[in-house]
């Protein structure tokens, strides 16, 4: 049987489309439609259920002087030092390979703690290898958030629907930022998946009701379903995991070689990740865009302009923004480079189609 968000009744009353995805009864759309729920989070404010993502918490020091900072510096490829408290570093887990066991947003909470939103497809395997890395004597605290709702508010409007239907002025908070409520039972950060402007809010599952029923009756704000979740990330060249990255990937083929720090070389996978950042990758992950009909979805392979087989597309669809195809995919470094004509194969008919720089349109999240 799949697993139910403490929302699943909500988006049944709301008349949602729901479908299975990493083990949950979750709603692909509502009323409106794919595309029109898509362009509402690019003009106003869309509301998104996504607590079927994991949230966890570490913290403290072990008998070692061993801090979770250091701990957090072993497990993902970043720098997190001097990362201020409140605020938040997207990364990657790492394995001994140099693979992505999972890509996660870690917000330091304190001197030495931290909190983390892991993919909900991975949570349980992110925890296992997570805690697996923590020795049986050290004193680092492990806490999962089992009981918790994650509520997403993306577009340009959630400012204003942040202040007029919850009486929260987060005009000052800055991009990638925390705000905690004082008896830390509402967290909300500045950040999302979508390129808008926009809010997660996590609160306890017995509050969750209440504040998705108060933000929905806002005029700007709809109800927003996965299948646009996805295309408005996929607009933004953001990554999925298990289809654009996963353990096969390094960071520097995926095009994250950012997220690694410069001082940071002991972390696990080091060796792989640091030698692909010193001498190159055999692939990369690029962006793609149709220049004729059709729509091109992942699996979709890509043809170089002799007609031979150079990669797949990881993941793709119809941009409603841009009005064309677009996609992700790996192909080999010597076609990477912005421009690069390919043709894409739709149902055995070759698409012109051409390698583009990411993210596809503009970001649009707070200055």
């Amino acid at each position: 049987m799949p697993r139910k968000t403490v929302l699943h009744g909500v988006h049944k009353a709301l008349g949602a489309k729901m479908g299975a995805f990493a083990g949950y009864d979750m709603p692909l759309f509502y009323e409106l439609g794919v595309k029109k729920e898509h362009e509402w989070v690019r003009s106003h404010a869309g509301l998104f259920d996504v607590s079927h993502m994991g949230q966890i918490m570490i913290r403290g020091e072990d008998k070692d002087g061993n801090s979770a900072v250091e701990f957090f510096e072993t497990i993902t490829p970043s720098s997190f030092e001097t990362l201020d408290i409140d605020h938040t570093k997207y990364t990657v887990l790492t394995n001994e390979n140099g693979g992505i066991i999972d890509d996660l947003m870690v917000t330091r909470t304190g001197v030495n703690a931290f909190h983390c939103v892991i993919n909900a497809g991975c949570k349980e395997k992110d925890i296992e290898w997570i805690k697996a890395q923590i020795s049986e004597d050290s004193d680092l605290e492990f806490a999962y958030f089992e009981d918790w709702a994650l509520i997403a508010l993306q577009g340009p409007k959630a400012e204003i629907v942040m202040r007029e239907a919850l009486g929260m002025d987060l005009s000052d908070l800055p991009y990638m930022a925390l705000w905690a409520h004082e008896d830390y039972q509402m967290f909300v950060s500045r950040l999302g998946y979508t390129g808008e402007d926009g809010f997660e809010i996590s609160v306890p599952n017995e509050v969750a009701r209440e504040l998705w029923e108060r933000l929905l009756a806002h005029e700007e704000v709809e109800p927003v379903g996965l299948a646009a979740r996805d295309s408005l990330r996929l607009e933004m060249g953001y990554c999925l995991y298990g289809h654009d990255i996963d353990e096969t990937t390094s960071p520097v083929e995926a095009g994250l070689a950012w997220v690694i720090g410069k001082e940071n070389t002991e972390f696990i996978g080091a060796d792989t990740v640091l030698d692909h950042m010193h001498h190159g990758v055999a692939r990369r992950r690029v962006g793609i865009k149709l220049l004729d009909k059709g729509v091109a979805r992942e699996g979709a392979p890509i043809l170089d302009g002799q007609g031979l087989d150079i990669g797949n597309l990881t993941s793709g669809g119809f941009s409603p923004t841009l009005g064309v195809s677009i996609g992700q995919g790996y192909v080999p470094s010597e076609y990477s480079k912005p421009g690069t004509n390919v043709y894409v194969v739709v149902r055995d008919r070759k698409i012109a189609a051409e390698v583009v720089r990411m993210p596809f349109i503009k970001a649009n999240t707070k200055k």
